[in-house]
């Protein structure tokens, strides 16, 4: 039996959605059923609670030989996440699959990279057997720009001329997927990224090109992009945290890289920004 966190998210969904193609038991642990009835129509055993609480997380654990650790990013994910390993530890799981993060350095100082770095080596140092997916920049972070690039063919980001690799969701959920039913994936930590190195800049001409019409990219201001998203974000951390990962994409902190991890983990090359824009076109284009 594996265990999946985060299954009604958009990465730990295309896990399940993985998985259930592949045949495999699965369990999810969810807060909200009414979220979850398209899982549990498909077969998913449905156990309801949240993650951060001790007694939810060991009864879904019970029987488990294999779980994954995707969690939303939050100044709790860490302490939530350490619990985790600790209980999945006790309950004799054999395989721990862990969504961290192309940035996990031991020298980061952006708060989500910090926690999953120290996340990755409490995961080390529990005994199990361990896999840790470590995407790059989720292309499904430009859906929140649809509105005004269909409104004004422009979208507002503070990412200067900053340059990254974006990897689609669903190549995310099928790596780990692959991670989960496949064999041999212990003790390895895979980065896996997009095809192709872009700009935002190039970002824009991509948007351009499928949906027929100029779209311009403007670097924002940081300040009036903070006071754009803070309505959306949960706490003034996640805030601070997300403001200061565009800021190190901006001034080049991290050094994106291309790497072909992801085709030898599933088979195929990853789905492009230019696919994933045609895939999403309701989201972008106006009817």
């Amino acid at each position: 039996m594996i265990l999946l966190t985060g299954a009604t998210g958009k990465t730990g969904g295309a896990v399940a959605g993985e998985l259930i193609r592949k045949g495999v038991p699965l369990r999810a642990l969810v807060r909200d059923a009414d979220k979850a009835t398209a899982l549990k129509e498909a077969g998913v055993e449905l156990v309801v609670g949240d993650a951060g609480d001790r007694d939810a997380v060991s009864g879904a654990l019970k029987g488990v030989e294999k779980a994954a650790l995707i969690l939303p990013n939050s100044q709790e994910q860490q302490a939530m996440e350490m619990q985790f390993v600790d209980l999945a530890a006790e309950a004799g799981v054999q395989q721990l699959v862990k969504l961290s993060s192309f940035e996990a350095l031991p020298e980061a100082t952006n708060p989500i990279a910090a926690l999953h770095y120290a996340v990755e080596q409490h995961i080390r140092a529990s005994g199990m057997a361990w896999t840790m997916i470590r995407p790059s920049f989720f292309m499904q972070n430009l859906l929140g720009n649809g509105f005004t690039i269909k409104t004004e063919g422009k979208f507002y980001l503070p990412m200067g001329d900053g340059v990254t690799v974006m990897m689609d969701c669903r190549d995310i959920g099928a790596a780990i997927a692959e991670t989960l039913a496949g064999s041999g994936h212990e003790g390895r930590s895979y980065e896996i990224t997009g095809p192709e190195l872009m700009s935002f800049y190039d970002v824009a001409d991509r948007f351009s090109e499928v949906l027929g019409k100029q779209i311009e990219y403007v670097n924002q201001d940081p300040a009036a992009y903070r006071e754009t998203i803070a309505p959306f974000l949960t706490s003034e951390w996640h805030l601070n945290a997300v403001m200061q990962l565009f800021s190190e994409i901006a001034g080049g902190v991290v050094t994106p890289k291309v790497t072909d991890t992801f085709a030898k983990l599933a088979g195929r090359e990853p789905i492009s920004f230019t696919q994933f824009v045609r895939d999403y076109i309701g989201v972008f284009q106006q009817e």
